[in-house]
């Protein structure tokens, strides 16, 4: 496939590149406090929340760690934390 002026890379979707490797902070979810209203599914850039059986869970293998998950919690569920490595 030829690149167009531009663009450096073939398109391709977010689940071909896991971003996890260079994360810093890390989403924890207090399932005890989580509604499921599903805001944090929905914001997350690479798809990396879902909802399992009741229960958000985040897939580390493409989680960048930005946050957006824990900001658009409306009851503060979803905290972020220092990754240890």
């Amino acid at each position: 496939m030829a690149l167009r002026i531009g663009c450096c890379a073939p398109p391709g979707k977010a689940c071909d590149n896991k971003t996890g490797s260079w994360r810093v902070f890390l989403p924890t979810i207090d399932q005890d406090t989580c509604t499921l209203c599903g805001n944090c599914v929905l914001i997350c850039p690479e798809t990396a929340l879902e909802d399992v059986d009741g229960k958000i869970v985040v897939d580390l293998d493409y989680c960048k760690g930005c946050g957006l998950c824990a900001e658009e919690c409306p009851t503060d569920a979803i905290t972020m934390k220092l990754e240890e490595k």
